[in-house]
């Protein structure tokens, strides 16, 4: 009944392949549109025309998350839908990598500010794995499937990789350093790849230098031709108190002359930097570049572009005092508000990335990733309404000695997604499945510190734990407060490796910055439990969310045991909603 209940309910939302959130939409539905315009943590998004002309793709960060390097579509560059990921798990192709790392999470690692581009009839994204070197993969469908991915150039240190088809044929690249492989930084080098851009047919040339000047940390750079004019945009200065540089010359080699041309100014919108520019078919310029927001990750707003000055300035002219006369005529800062790019849709619809799941597919929700390389024994979607996630083994047998994981951090089987706004409530109707003591499974808010609400088995009977740990990046000792005990909602009758079962609500209501000033302004997690669904009580310490890894803070299912030899127990997720309440 459920499942008729839900497909009834979400047939036009199918049919129409649209989801409007209920905590962040953008678009004022009056022809203006709000920054963010994506509240999530879509970290130096890139972004490009199709081939319609009528049609705008990005990328972004996922480093360790897989699927990775997600895929989302625009028709307005207002209202975004996640429509698919070019890349499965991590090393997909390579085997020998692919053993060597097998499941467990690359913190960090991975996938570094891609670009996406559309070049003579094929779809290309380019990235930097720092300790790998520049992969690339493509696809003549961005919707469709993504041929498995090659390294062009090996080697430790590159990331931030962008190519440039120019109009003579010729391919060029540009690329960052990673200072934590390479041992140099803030330097940008261009590069000739052959015509297909597969391999590097030169030597590079540094073309920008920001060492001891304030455009260190210059990296992330976009590559352009616009006007005869060679165009290098990057950011520099860091990365939340940083800004957007825009550099030109009449070779690809440079030199470059530059200039800040987006700067936080007067706002309170940090960065504000690395993104994507867009020339759309109407004669109108945008940029696309992320805001840091710390625990919430690094969010995705889009600016106008003006090159009346013979350069992109981004975002609000508003002259800056600091910049002198001569800067201010290019640095622009970034509106909150702001009138929508111009499409040919008499009726533009509203739509936002998906966020809520009934769990009726058979495919996982585009929404979700899991924390390391995915293996089917973490789980799968079920016939029944549901996806169950199996617990995973902190534990490791070596002869008669037995090794636990002080904490999560290693745990890959996390099913997590962004948070979608500064403020929200996740709710999720779980079964949990036990068949043997210390297997536990619940919601979970993960970053470098973590808390999640779970059900664990003791004995017979279930309790209801709070988990907190605090820089678990550094293998510090997760805590476990028992908050009540729990009676099994059903028992196998079976003898064959009978489980106990808990039914139960979970729920995390997250509060923005101000409401957890108290706690030193960052966004506070409140758990919560129900046993009917109706009438919930906040249980556990508020927890203080911090942002993970090069990423924002996630929350979804946590599934585990520290029982090696045991049957795995599951999860099954029945459904998870965003709301405001």
């Amino acid at each position: 009944m459920k499942r008729l209940i839900i497909l009834v309910m979400w047939l036009p939302l199918l049919a129409m392949a649209q989801y409007k959130s209920q905590v962040w939409c953008p678009d004022n539905g009056d022809g203006t549109y709000n920054n963010p315009v994506i509240n999530a943590d879509y970290s130096d998004p890139d972004v490009c025309v199709g081939a319609s002309g009528e049609d705008y793709y990005m990328t972004a960060s996922s480093f360790h998350c897989t699927p990775g390097l997600p895929i989302l579509h625009s028709k307005d560059l207002v209202n975004w839908e996640i429509i698919n990921y070019a890349l499965g798990n991590l090393y997909e192709g390579n085997d020998e990598l692919l053993a060597h790392f097998s499941s467990k999470p690359q913190h960090g690692n991975g996938v570094w500010a891609p670009s996406i581009r559309y070049h003579d009839g094929w779809y290309y994204i380019y990235w930097g794995d720092p300790d790998f070197g520049v992969m690339m993969v493509k696809t003549q469908d961005p919707a469709g499937k993504w041929e498995k991915p090659v390294c062009i150039i090996k080697g430790e240190g590159y990331i931030d990789t962008c190519p440039l088809w120019d109009g003579d044929g010729r391919c060029y690249l540009v690329n960052g350093w990673a200072n934590s492989r390479s041992k140099y930084a803030s330097v940008l080098t261009v590069r000739e790849m052959s015509a297909d851009g597969m391999k590097p047919i030169g030597q590079p040339v540094i073309v920008f230098d920001g060492n001891g000047t304030e455009n260190r940390t210059c990296e992330g750079p976009k590559f352009y031709k616009r006007d005869g004019w060679y165009w290098i945009m990057c950011p520099a200065g860091g990365v939340p108190e940083g800004f957007q540089l825009a550099m030109r010359s009449k070779s690809p080699y440079g030199p470059y002359e530059h200039k800040i041309v987006l700067a936080q100014g007067k706002t309170n919108i940090n960065g504000p930097h690395q993104g994507g520019w867009v020339h759309t078919k109407y004669g109108e310029d945008w940029f696309l570049h992320f805001q840091d927001k710390e625990a919430y990750g690094r969010v995705v707003h889009l600016n106008p572009v003006d090159w009346s000055t013979g350069w992109p300035v981004m975002g609000r002219l508003t002259p800056s005092p600091s910049l002198g006369r001569e800067g201010s005529r290019y640095t622009g800062e970034p509106v909150t508000t702001y009138k929508k790019p111009q499409t040919s849709n008499l009726k533009p619809q509203i739509y936002n990335p998906v966020e809520s799941d009934e769990f009726n597919d058979t495919k996982l929700g585009l929404q979700w990733q899991w924390h390391g390389n995915y293996d089917e024994k973490f789980g799968t979607a079920t016939a029944f309404g549901t996806y169950r996630i199996y617990t995973y083994k902190m534990s490791d047998v070596r002869g008669q000695k037995e090794e636990v994981s002080p904490n999560l951090w290693g745990v890959p089987n996390m099913l997590l997604q962004k948070t979608p706004a500064d403020e929200f409530t996740a709710t999720t109707k779980i079964r949990f499945t036990s068949k043997a003591d210390g297997q536990m499974g619940g919601l979970i808010m993960m970053g470098l510190d973590y808390s999640a609400l779970v059900v664990k088995r003791v004995g017979k009977e279930f309790q209801l734990v709070q988990l907190i740990c605090k820089d678990a990046d550094k293998g510090k000792q997760q805590t476990e407060t028992v908050l009540t005990t729990l009676k099994p909602t059903a028992e196998d009758k079976i003898d064959y490796k009978p489980g106990i079962h808990e039914d139960i609500y979970l729920r995390l209501q997250v509060t923005n910055a101000e409401a957890g000033a108290a706690h030193g302004g960052k966004p506070m997690v409140q758990f919560s439990y129900s046993l009917n669904g109706k009438k919930f009580q906040n249980c556990g310490d508020l927890f203080k969310m911090r942002q993970g890894k090069w990423i924002g803070a996630k929350f979804g299912f946590l599934s585990v045991e520290t029982n090696a030899k045991a049957d795995r127990g599951w999860v099954d997720a029945d459904w998870m909603r965003i709301t405001k309440k």
